[in-house]
C-alpha cells in the first residue's frame, strides 16, 4: 500500500480533461488499496481562479469513492491577474511558477503536510499545484511526479502560441525537477526530451477508455428531444467552446456548405468559453437563418447525456489547437463514430487517417470544410473508419493497462528512494551500530 499525495488545479466536479483523469487515477489506486490525498482549489470553472463572479466549491475535506479530496479556498481580488503579470516577469523560475496569471492560486495547498510516499501533481499551464507538490515533496524526502498534458498546438507552426506557453522556461523547469513525467503520445514524448529530460525519466502512458461508460445510448430518442431530423446526417462537437478546441472554426468551416444547401445538422455540448460567446453572436447576427435550422447547443452535459450524444451523431469533429490527447475521439470511436480533426497537438498521434478518421492541416478552414463533408456524404466510409477506430480500443487503449503502468512506476520509484536512503544511511550508523 502506498500513501499518495495529487496535486491538481480543480477537482471533480468540475468538468475537464485533466480532472477527470486525475479523478479515475486517484479511484483506481484506492480500490488498490492504496491511501490518495487529492489537494486542490474550490474552483468550479476555469474563471473561478481568478475572477470573484464565478461560483466556486465548498472549501474542506470531503471522501469520494474511497478518495480524500481537500479542496482549498482561493485567493482572488479584483485585478489579480494585472498585479501577477509583472511580478512573473522576475526572472527566478519559482517565483514565476508561482506568480502565472493564470495560476489558480490557494495559499492552503503551499502549506501542505502528512505522511506521503510520493507526490503527484498535474497539469501545465498551472504551475502553482505544481510547485506546491514539488515544495511537499522536497521536504518530506520523496518522489515528485508531473503528469503535465503538454499541448504541442500546430506541429507546422514554429512559433506556435499554444506550445510556446506550455514550454516556457518556468514550466520546463517544473519538468525537469520532477523525478519522472508522464506522457500521453509520442509527439509529447518527443518534445519532453527536445526540452533537454532524460529518457529515463519521460514514461509514454497515453489514455484510455471504458466503453460502458460512454455507449448504450438511445438514438431516436436524443434526436427527438434534441429537435434533431430522424434520417437526417448530425456531426457533433464536445469539448469546452472555444477558438481553442476549433469550435469557431467548425461554424466556420460548416457555413459553406449550409450555403451550398448540405443538410449537415450541428450538435455542440460543453461550456462554452469567453472567447466563443463574444464569436457566437457575431455568427448569430450573420447566419440567423442556419442557428436555427442547423445548429442545436446543450450546453455541460451529465454522463448519462453523453452516451445520448454519440448516439445521436455520425460524425464526431474536434478542430482543436490546443488537446494534448483528445479523449473525447475515444468515446466517439466506442460508438462506431469517426472524427475529423486538426493534425495537431497529441490527437495527431492518435488519429490514424484516412483509417478511422481524418486529419486536417491546421487552421485550413477549406480543407476541414472538404473533409466533413467526404464523411457526410459517403456513409459506408464513415461507418467503416467509425469500425475501425472501434476495433483499436480493445488492444491499445485500455483504461486499466494505462493507470497500472502509473501506479508501477510510481512504486517502483518509491521503492528505489527508499533503497538509495538505505544506501546512504547505513555507513554512517555503523559506528553507532558497532561502537568499537
Amino acid at each position: 500500500m502506498m500513501q499518495l499525495a495529487h496535486f491538481i488545479q480543480r477537482y471533480p466536479p468540475a468538468l475537464g480533461g485533466s480532472e477527470a483523469y486525475f479523478a479515475r487515477l486517484s479511484q483506481f489506486c484506492a480500490r488498490q488499496g492504496d491511501d490518495v490525498t487529492v489537494i486542490t482549489s474550490n474552483a468550479l470553472a476555469l474563471e473561478s481562479f481568478w475572477s470573484n463572479r464565478q461560483e466556486c466549491l465548498q472549501p474542506g475535506i470531503e471522501m469520494d469513492a474511497g478518495v480524500t479530496v481537500v479542496r482549498h479556498p482561493l485567493w482572488r481580488f479584483p485585478g489579480r491577474r494585472w498585479l501577477l503579470k509583472p511580478l512573473s516577469l522576475i526572472p527566478h523560475r519559482a517565483w514565476q511558477c508561482l506568480t502565472m496569471p493564470c495560476n489558480p492560486i490557494a495559499k492552503g495547498m503551499w502549506n501542505v503536510a502528512g505522511d506521503f510516499d510520493a507526490v503527484h501533481a498535474t497539469a501545465f499551464p498551472y504551475a502553482f499545484p505544481v510547485l506546491c507538490a514539488r515544495r511537499l515533496a522536497r521536504r518530506l524526502r520523496i518522489p515528485f511526479f508531473i503528469t503535465p498534458f503538454l499541448h504541442l498546438g500546430d506541429p507546422a507552426d514554429p512559433h506556435n502560441a499554444t506550445r510556446r506557453a506550455y514550454t516556457s522556461a518556468p514550466l520546463g523547469w517544473l519538468l525537469k525537477e520532477a523525478d519522472a513525467i508522464f506522457v500521453q503520445t509520442p509527439s509529447e514524448r518527443d518534445l519532453a526530451l527536445a526540452l533537454g529530460l532524460a529518457a529515463d525519466k519521460v514514461i509514454l502512458q497515453g489514455l484510455g477508455v471504458e466503453p460502458g461508460e460512454c455507449t448504450g445510448g438511445h438514438r431516436a430518442g436524443a434526436r427527438h428531444r434534441w429537435n434533431l431530423p430522424a434520417e437526417g446526417v448530425v456531426v457533433g462537437h464536445l469539448a469546452n467552446n472555444s477558438w481553442e478546441k476549433g469550435t469557431n472554426d467548425l461554424l466556420d468551416a460548416l457555413e459553406p456548405l449550409w450555403r451550398q444547401g448540405k443538410p449537415i445538422h450541428l450538435l455542440l455540448a460543453g461550456p462554452r468559453m469567453p472567447n466563443f460567446t463574444s464569436y457566437w453572436q457575431r455568427f448569430v447576427e450573420r447566419c440567423p437563418e442556419f442557428v436555427r435550422t442547423w445548429i442545436r447547443q446543450l450546453g455541460p452535459i451529465t454522463d448519462e447525456e453523453k452516451r445520448d450524444f454519440f448516439a445521436a451523431i455520425d460524425l464526431f469533429a474536434l478542430p482543436s489547437r490546443s488537446d494534448s490527447f483528445g479523449l473525447v475521439l475515444l468515446e466517439a470511436w466506442a460508438n462506431g463514430v469517426p472524427s475529423v480533426a486538426y493534425r495537431a497537438g497529441g490527437i495527431a498521434d492518435v488519429i490514424h487517417d484516412q483509417q478511422d478518421g481524418l486529419l486536417v492541416r491546421c487552421g485550413d478552414l477549406g480543407e476541414l470544410s472538404a473533409a466533413i463533408a467526404r464523411l457526410t456524404d459517403k456513409e459506408t466510409t464513415c461507418r467503416h473508419f467509425g469500425e475501425n477506430g472501434r476495433q483499436r480500443l480493445a488492444t491499445e487503449f485500455r483504461w486499466r493497462d494505462k493507470l497500472e503502468l502509473v501506479r508501477a512506476v510510481i512504486a517502483e520509484r518509491i521503492k528505489k528512494t527508499r533503497t538509495e536512503w538505505v544506501t546512504r544511511t547505513l555507513p554512517a550508523l555503523q559506528p553507532v551500530l558497532r561502537p568499537e
